[in-house]
């Protein structure tokens, strides 16, 4: 077995174990879907689109995104005080391996919670209606995932306890979902914080998705949302390989 598929198969096996994992990977976004769907149903945002056109992809993309940040996040800095990343630094497994087994877990996590909350949104009484080009809407999860797997290794390389994970996290991935109109729809906010969320990764993927799923934009609007989510994760990805530390005692 390969350091990728043995790190993979490592990771996946945690992962389902964890139960308080699941819950807020799955069922505490979906929440969120329910609720908001809910409130807003039958109403219609951005020039006549259907509202649950709008939470859908806004609540998938702040699920995907904080998946990502939270569980990368926590491995990397529990794998490291424990000193599990300075064996595996002593063996033969480029860095690469790692965090390329992290990002194939979080691809999964993010298809399934994809297709959860779409068939949930597709239900009757909700009544999403995929209207656009609902293809593109892979790219993006997968430029989505690959930008806050970065974000979520430089948490991780920050933060040296469980509370200071949650606290960075937190606090980037909280005012990024209201900034960046996943709960709500960005054109109540006013021009200069519309401004301000066009520097936060979010706004893209949460853009490109309801583009991808609502019918709002175009190809040329997703293409522009999936190089802003390259770019993200070329800075992120920088950072990350800058301050990488696989020991807390170097």
């Amino acid at each position: 077995m390969t350091a990728y598929a043995a790190l993979t198969r490592a990771g996946y096996v945690a992962s389902v174990r964890d139960r308080t994992t699941l819950f807020f990977t799955f069922l505490f976004p979906l929440a969120f879907l329910v609720l908001f769907g809910l409130i807003f149903q039958g109403q219609h945002v951005n020039g006549g689109m259907a509202s649950i056109n709008y939470t859908a992809p806004g609540v998938l993309s702040w699920g995907v995104g904080n998946a990502c940040v939270f569980s990368v996040g926590f491995a990397l800095m529990q794998w490291r005080r424990d000193d599990l990343l300075r064996l595996i630094w002593r063996t033969p497994t480029p860095l690469r391996s790692l965090i390329a087994s992290r990002w194939t877990l979080a691809l999964g996590v993010a298809a399934a919670q994809t297709v959860l909350f779409t068939a949930v949104a597709l239900l009757p009484f909700f009544g999403l209606e995929l209207n656009g080009p609902w293809w593109t809407g892979i790219p993006l999860l997968v430029l989505g995932v690959t930008a806050f797997l970065a974000m979520g290794l430089v948490v991780g390389s920050l933060a040296n306890t469980p509370e200071s994970v949650a606290a960075i996290a937190n606090l980037v991935m909280v005012p990024m979902a209201f900034l960046s109109g996943s709960f709500f729809p960005d054109d109540l906010m006013p021009s200069w914080l519309r401004t301000v969320a066009k520097v936060l990764p979010l706004h893209y993927l949460n853009d490109g998705l309801t583009d991808a799923m609502g019918g709002r934009g175009d190809l040329g609007d997703i293409g522009l949302d999936c190089v802003g989510l390259i770019v993200f994760a070329l800075i992120f990805g920088l950072i990350a390989t800058r301050i990488f530390r696989w020991s807390n005692r170097t």
